[in-house]
């Protein structure tokens, strides 16, 4: 399972609720689908046997009728009478010649009724359409082993004058009601054309078939010509024998496939038999698949939707709380998480929403702590700084005043005098514009009492800008700077020139001399030092230090956006600028 691992909460969640949800909903389609493929056959198989129930109960009435007909026509009184005394005469001929007539035209499913003396007497028909016929019949019969019982033939057929006919034959012996003594016979003749209308009029499911056989399993009335009088088995080997009143076989694979439903007629031990092709109700089986795989497709998407949206709403808040914990800056401020529920994850959100108010508290407190440090590290760089200037121009005062006691000395002092009254300045960390103009000015008058003949200092400053507030102490250290390490380093006089100018709202300072300058990767080097994120081991890279502290002072008190810019060539000289938003009349 550890290729999991390698997958979201929301991703291991939705597969395994899916999967969850996909298999017993493939399961109960396969299930439905097989419980509806049986249904279908099953309707198919009681469908059949009903039909073919009502065609053998059908059957059994119409044979059970022909021979009750019998019976009452062999104890027939006329009937009895011309067969003792076949000489009796054409009158009583014609008489029994219409009842029968009359008989057989009353039913639909009697071709003829044909009598025979056996005292020679002539042969009485219903109708002489199928007089050959029968007359071949009874021939049959007086030659069987059943002439002494009743006797169904097989089936026979022949041309007549009315075209082809074929018929079934009930064939018996007519006794004498006293003495039992045979004096003739009877046929009553069945028109198989009628019972093969009423066999092919079924309902029988997927347009299936029914076949009449005989005692011999011969098919004595069917929808094919061709199959009449051969063996059930020859259209169907594997069919077997039929041993029970009634069942259900099923022959064939596939589409081939066959369920074959019979029912015997005990009286005559003849046998109905139902085919239902399979393809009938497979083809609904298909119908009910392709509609199970729809439900089952739509029941999955529906779910996918649900399962998508509820991991979203589960999931959903917490990829938002995991996207603010991996903030990659602490220091910007996260806002809160909404709480959209009272869940377990709701609960989480609450509670990661009062830890992030604690470490903003932390952070502020942090942050003050920070400032507060920076606010004495600049007072005791101050303490450091201004001591060692003012012993470096006492001695240089005490020189000049020893070799030339000229009106320099008097500027020097003055100048030192002022710029030491504008640094201590009682701790206070605004001023004017032109109170740090008029700062700098002194310190480059006292450098410029230092190194004679070194120095051409130029300001520009816009007028409006003079009663403006800013950070004091920030150009100094940077011409500092640009002496030290630029004008100083260089063969003759240098010139710095310090502009500031107003850019929209803010107030922009620069500083450019044309010293020795720096090439880009000592360029880099100071930038890299300025954008620390803290002043380690201060002893070393003494150089950039002034530049540092401005640079931290900026940012500290106006922003990042605040600090110093530094851009210089080799040979050419450096410019150092920055900006700082307006602060009118208040020093904060």
């Amino acid at each position: 399972m550890k290729f999991l691992n390698r997958y979201s909460l929301k991703q291991k969640l939705t597969a395994m609720t899916l999967v969850s949800i996909l298999i017993p909903i493939l399961f109960l389609g396969i299930y439905s689908y097989k419980i509806a493929a049986k249904l279908s056959e099953e309707k198919a198989i009681m469908s059949g046997a009903d039909t073919l129930q009502l065609l053998k109960t059908n059957m059994e009435f119409m044979l059970v009728d022909v021979e009750n007909m019998s019976i009452f026509l062999i104890g027939n009184d006329q009937i009895q009478s011309y067969l003792s005394n076949p000489e009796k005469g054409v009158i009583e001929k014609s008489s029994i010649s219409g009842f029968l007539t009359n008989l057989t035209f009353s039913k639909k499913y009697i071709s003829n009724i044909y009598l025979k003396s056996t005292n020679g007497g002539p042969v009485i028909t219903a109708t002489a359409k199928i007089q050959n016929v029968d007359q071949n019949l009874v021939e049959k019969y007086m030659d069987s082993n059943h002439v002494n019982s009743k006797w169904w033939s097989s089936l026979d057929e022949g041309m007549t004058p009315v075209g082809y006919q074929r018929v079934l034959t009930l064939s018996r012996p007519i006794r004498t009601l006293h003495k039992f003594e045979n004096v003739g016979y009877l046929s009553i003749s069945l028109d198989m054309n009628y019972i093969t209308k009423q066999l092919l009029n079924n309902d029988l499911a997927n347009d299936g078939t029914v076949l009449l056989l005989n005692e011999n399993n011969q098919i004595i009335a069917g929808s094919s010509k061709k199959w009449l009088n051969h063996d059930i088995n020859e259209l169907y080997p594997s069919l077997g024998r039929m041993g029970l009143e009634s069942g259900v076989i099923k022959i064939g694979k596939g589409k081939e496939l066959k369920t074959i439903l019979y029912s015997k007629i005990p009286d005559v031990n003849w046998s109905i038999i139902g085919v239902i092709p399979a393809k009938g109700y497979l083809d609904q089986n298909h119908y009910f698949l392709v509609l199970s795989s729809i439900a089952v497709a739509f029941a999955l998407i529906l779910a996918a939707g649900l399962v998508l949206f509820l991991s979203q709403k589960v999931i959903g808040p917490l990829i938002a709380l995991t996207r603010a914990l991996s903030n990659p800056n602490p220091a910007l401020q996260v806002s809160k998480l909404k709480v959209t529920s009272e869940d377990e994850v709701g609960q989480l959100i609450k509670s990661y929403n009062k830890l992030n108010n604690r470490i903003r508290k932390l952070m502020d407190r942090v942050k003050q702590n920070e400032a507060l440090k920076k606010e004495m590290d600049m007072l005791a760089l101050q303490a450091q700084i201004n001591p060692h200037f003012l012993y470096n121009t006492l001695s240089s005062i005490q020189w000049m005043a020893l070799m030339n006691k000229d009106q320099k000395t008097a500027k020097m002092v003055s100048s030192l005098s002022e710029f030491l009254r504008f640094s201590l300045n009682r701790g206070e960390e605004f001023c004017a514009v032109s109170q740090e103009i008029s700062h700098v000015k002194n310190y480059v008058n006292i450098q410029s009492l230092r190194y004679p003949d070194k120095i051409d200092f130029e300001i520009s400053t816009e007028p409006h800008l003079e009663d403006k507030m800013m950070l004091k102490l920030l150009l100094q250290p940077i011409i500092e700077n640009a002496i030290m390490h630029g004008i100083l380093k260089m063969n003759g006089k240098g010139k710095i020139l310090v502009v500031v100018k107003s850019d929209e709202s803010k107030m922009k300072f620069s500083v450019t001399d044309n010293g020795i300058g720096m090439d880009e990767e000592q360029v880099k080097k100071i930038n890299k030092q300025l954008y620390e994120e803290s002043i380690k081991k201060i002893a070393i890279q003494k150089e950039s230090y002034g530049l540092k502290n401005v640079h931290k002072r900026l940012v500290l008190y106006y922003g990042q956006s605040a600090g110093l810019k530094i851009s210089s060539k080799k040979n050419e000289g450096t410019i150092i600028s920055f900006a700082i938003p307006f602060l009118e009349g208040s020093s904060q």
